[in-house]
């Protein structure tokens, strides 16, 4: 078992890439953020962004797919070694810092960044930062997130 204790500041992980292709871009846009430049291409021409974009949200919820299949991932090869999270209090600062186009792969990492003490008996609080990059190496999503681990039992 793997405690709060055990967590190294600075600590990145690579989650793994995404490529957004125009019927995905879509597909969530009419589900979850219906706006034109999103769904349509004639549409998104005469938008500022000049062609099809995925939504921000979108490129946010594949960071959030990536995290969980990496901690599965991590918990079904490490088998002792587990470490023990609890619950979010929250993200933050969450940005989109460039339009993701069609056929952008965006490839996606967390590290950590802080580690706070509690008044929650037996937790200790682990802040991390997620990014995800495009093929260009520039940072196109960036967002805060906070996880409550436990402590080693004393």
């Amino acid at each position: 078992m793997k405690y709060f204790e055990d967590v190294v500041i600075g600590t990145r992980t690579e989650l793994g890439s995404y490529t957004f292709d125009a019927e995905s871009i879509k597909a969530f846009a009419r589900k979850y953020d219906p706006q034109a430049f999103h769904m349509d291409e004639e549409a998104a021409a005469r938008s500022h962004f000049g062609k099809l974009v995925a939504s921000g949200w979108h490129t946010a919820a594949v960071s959030m797919r990536l995290v969980v299949d990496g901690t599965r991932r991590a918990n079904a090869n490490q088998k002792g070694d587990i470490l023990k999270s609890g619950p979010s209090p929250g993200v933050r600062d969450v940005r989109w810092h460039k339009p993701v186009y069609v056929g952008d792969t965006i490839s996606y990492a967390t590290e950590i960044v802080e580690l706070r003490e509690v008044s929650r008996p037996g937790w200790g609080l682990m802040l991390t930062k997620s990014t995800g990059t495009n093929q260009h190496g520039e940072i196109v999503y960036s967002a805060q997130g906070a996880v409550f681990v436990e402590r080693r039992p004393k």
